[in-house]
Formats: structure tokens, C-alpha cells, sequence
């Protein structure tokens, strides 16, 4: 047993599993589940039933139940957004946000947004920390400032060159507060471009809106920092042109006044001073062309970069992507020395500052925030993105039963009764080298399939 497992690459009690699944009767619907859930790692088990009757004959059209199913329950995806807990559900995730980014720059009537959008003055800006100590990076073409040339994936890159004189404290604090600087962000670039505009605040607001769609992004150091998509729009929003005076340049102005002026103050604790904290310095800001020209951004680009970050988190600095309960768990989980110490600083702040949940944040480096968020108007949300998925398959439920389409008709002509309990979550070793390899040639045939499309879209027009 122990040669055979070596040769498939798994371990003896996978490759056991394995081999009682395959032989087991209910394999077939095992594996039809899995593959539904798009190999998801870790999916939720329910139990129960599902009863179709017509509405007026009180007649049992279809009838399910998950006595008839493998082990008498049914997987759903999970539907976690981070892809260190479920590559295929966020997978998902990543594909919905970048619709949501891309029907804000490009338009899309089905999801809120006109077209013409695309002739709206925006601007892709990316906002961050400020210093907390020195830390190893690869300034251009020059060594870093220990003396030596990092490569790409040096694992020093982003940690201090002094960690006993690096301000944890106040990086973990600025992280914890990072939601609220970006609220005061955006009160600020209202009244910075209703200054430069020449008009009062009122009067802005009933020329223009400003619309935005964001991704929190972890740096190497650990510290949050803000990718966003800002628009101009005009005052009914995306359907109604900006004013003249609303332009690329008036807003970039306004994002480097609005980020300038942002100052949240935390009172001291213990033996922690009183802080002002502010964004740092390097802040970017880039306009977003409608066609790229290879010396500017493009909407296409955008949209994926903030769709690629929507599903990390802060284990991409080395850290868990669970709650941590003690610094006696640190050594255990393996965590690096740099961020071990933040969540280190985590666990000791949170009795100075009990409301901000430093502790239960220890995870997260303190960043207790949305990592996906938008503003009302910027285009769809993800909540409708998932229901036009779910009306979809259920579309193709009901067409594979030869049940009636409920739209079709103004009176209900079928009654559904159901009722579900929670039975469990995950995967045996077994299943869960199944849903792996059906994960994989999910997304090989997805980038197949995107590989070739250009090719059939140009057979198409060679013989249209």
C-alpha cells in the first residue's frame, strides 16, 4: 500500500479513502455533487427535503430528499471569498468583483450602468500607510538601505531592518482604523472638489456625484493599504453626464487635498502615547483610458487587479487565516517573526483598547474592514451578481424536471415546500483529493476555453 500511494503522490490513508469511495455505490452521485460545487475544499452538508406541488390541484409535481443522496446529505459550495480556504469559491468571488469594477468603467444596462460611462472623467488611485520604521525593500536600481540587492521573493523584503524599534503598536492601530481614515477620506474629497470647483458644497452635489468601488490590499510589511476606482458622475449618477467643470485633473487635485487633510486621533492607553493617524505619502493616482495606448491604464487592467486582491488577505504576509487566541500559538502555526509580532501587538493592545477588538483582529493584522467595497451608485452589487447565478441554475432545474417556469405566468401556478438543516462541512482525505483534481480541470478548461475565443471570434468574422 505504502509503494502504490508514494506512486499516485498521495499518503497511505488518502489513497485508502480514495479507493473506498471509488468502490462504494453512491461514488457517481459523490462525485456529480463535488463537481457541482466546482471542487469546492470545504463545502457545507445539509439535510432535508423538497416538495413541488401544483398550486391549485395540490398535486406533487417532484419530490427530493437527501434519504436518496450518498450518506443522506447534500454539498453546496462553501462560498468563502478567500482563496487560501477555497481556491474554486473564490474563484467565483474574484470573477464577481471584477464584473462589479468592469460595470463601473465600461457600462453595463444589465447591471446598472449605461455605457456612456465610459465617457466619465475617473481616476484609479491607491492610497497607503505612512512609515512605522525602516523596512528591507528594492528601492528601483538601487540596494536597499542593509546594503544588498533583494531579489523579487526575498523573504527579508518588507520586514524591518530594526524590529525592536519598529512601531508595531502604531501599525496595527493604523491598520484597525484604516476604515474609518477611508470614511474621512471620502467626506474630504467631496468639500476638496466642491472648493476647486468654485461652489459650495450643495451646489457641487447637485452638479455631480462621486462614485467608487475599492479592494483592501496587504503589503509586504504588513500594512493595509487601498486600491480604488473613483468616477465622476453627473447628479442623477451614472445615467447623466458630469458637468464640464468635473474633469480628470479637478479630481485627481482633489484625491491629493482629500488624502492631505485626513487626521484621526487615538488617545492614549497604558504606556501608549497619544497618535495622529494619517495616510502615508505615496499616493498614487492614475486617469483610467477607455483604450489603452500602452503609456496609461486600461479599464481591463483595472478590473482585474482589483478583482486578483479581492480574495487575499493577510496570510499573503505570512500570517493564518484564522482567529489566534494566544502568542503561545504563534510558534506552533509556524508564523514568521514579522508578523508574529503584530499579532503579537494585537493580543497586548486589546486590553488598552477593548472597543477597537484588536484580539479577535489578531489575524488580520488589526484590519478589521470590508476587504470589497463600493459606493451605492458606482454599479451593481455582488448580492444581485449571486442571485442572477442562483435564477440561472434554477432555470435549468426546473427545465431539466419539465417543471413550469413560474415568470411565465402572472399567478403562481407551483407551490414549493422545503426545509433544510445544517449537517456538517468538509471533506474525507478522499473527497478531498477528488475536488481537487476536479477544481483544476474546471479551471483548465476555463482558460482553454479563453484561450481560443479569440480565434473563434476572428473565424467568425472571416466568415460572417
Amino acid at each position: 500500500m505504502t509503494d502504490t500511494a508514494t506512486a499516485a503522490g498521495l499518503d497511505p490513508a488518502t489513497l485508502a479513502d480514495v479507493l473506498r469511495l471509488a468502490g462504494s455505490t453512491g461514488f457517481d452521485r459523490i462525485q456529480d455533487q463535488i463537481r457541482r460545487t466546482g471542487g469546492c475544499s470545504d463545502p457545507i452538508h445539509l439535510q432535508g427535503s423538497v416538495v413541488v406541488r401544483d398550486a391549485h390541484t395540490r398535486h406533487v409535481l417532484h419530490r427530493y430528499s437527501t434519504d436518496t443522496e450518498p450518506d443522506g446529505r447534500l454539498r453546496i459550495a462553501c462560498g468563502n471569498r478567500r482563496a487560501s480556504r477555497c481556491p474554486s469559491c473564490a474563484w467565483t468571488y474574484a470573477g464577481d468583483t471584477y464584473h462589479l469594477i468592469r460595470a463601473g468603467l465600461t457600462g453595463d444596462p444589465d447591471k446598472g450602468t449605461p455605457h456612456t460611462i465610459r465617457d466619465h472623467p475617473r481616476v484609479f488611485a491607491t492610497l497607503t500607510a505612512p512609515s512605522f520604521g525602516p523596512v528591507h525593500n528594492r528601492p528601483g536600481n538601487r540596494p536597499c538601505r542593509c546594503g544588498t540587492r533583494h531579489p523579487e521573493d526575498a523573504p527579508e523584503l518588507g520586514t524591518p531592518l530594526d524590529p525592536e524599534s519598529y512601531d508595531y503598536a502604531g501599525a496595527v492601530l493604523w491598520n484597525n482604523h484604516a476604515s474609518e481614515l477611508w470614511r474621512y477620506f471620502t467626506i474630504y474629497l467631496r468639500r476638496e472638489i466642491a472648493r476647486r470647483a468654485g461652489l459650495t458644497q450643495k451646489a457641487a452635489r447637485e452638479q455631480s456625484r462621486v462614485s467608487f468601488g475599492k479592494v483592501a490590499e496587504y503589503q509586504k510589511r504588513g500594512a493595509v493599504h487601498f486600491h480604488a476606482v473613483i468616477r465622476f458622475d453627473g447628479p442623477k449618477g451614472p445615467d447623466s453626464p458630469p458637468p464640464p467643470w468635473a474633469t480628470p485633473d479637478l479630481l485627481t487635485d482633489a484625491i491629493h487635498a482629500a488624502a492631505a487633510r485626513v487626521a484621526l486621533d487615538v488617545d492614549p492607553a497604558g504606556d501608549q502615547p497619544a497618535r495622529t493617524l494619517t495616510w502615508g505619502t505615496q499616493l498614487d493616482v492614475r486617469p483610467i483610458r477607455a483604450f489603452g495606448d500602452g503609456s496609461e491604464i486600461t479599464e481591463q487592467a483595472v478590473a482585474s487587479y482589483v478583482a486578483k486582491y479581492a480574495t487575499k488577505a493577510a496570510e499573503t504576509t505570512g500570517t493564518v487565516d484564522r482567529r489566534i487566541g494566544n502568542k503561545e500559538a504563534l510558534a506552533l502555526l509556524g508564523v514568521p517573526d514579522h508578523p508574529a509580532r503584530l499579532i503579537a501587538a494585537c493580543l497586548d493592545l486589546h486590553a488598552l483598547y477593548p472597543d477597537r477588538k484588536l484580539r479577535d483582529w489578531a489575524h488580520m493584522l488589526g484590519f478589521r474592514g470590508h476587504f470589497s467595497t463600493k459606493s451605492r451608485q458606482y454599479s451593481t452589487t455582488l448580492g444581485a451578481l449571486r442571485q442572477v447565478r442562483t435564477d440561472y441554475r434554477a432555470a435549468q432545474q426546473r427545465a431539466a424536471l419539465g417543471l413550469h417556469d413560474p415568470d411565465d405566468d402572472t399567478e403562481a401556478t407551483t407551490l414549493t415546500l422545503a426545509h433544510w438543516t445544517y449537517a456538517g462541512h468538509g471533506h474525507t482525505p478522499g473527497e478531498s483529493w477528488l475536488a481537487a483534481n476536479i477544481r483544476r480541470d474546471i479551471q483548465h478548461n476555463r482558460e482553454t476555453a479563453r484561450e481560443e475565443l479569440p480565434a473563434l471570434l476572428h473565424l467568425e468574422g472571416a466568415t460572417a
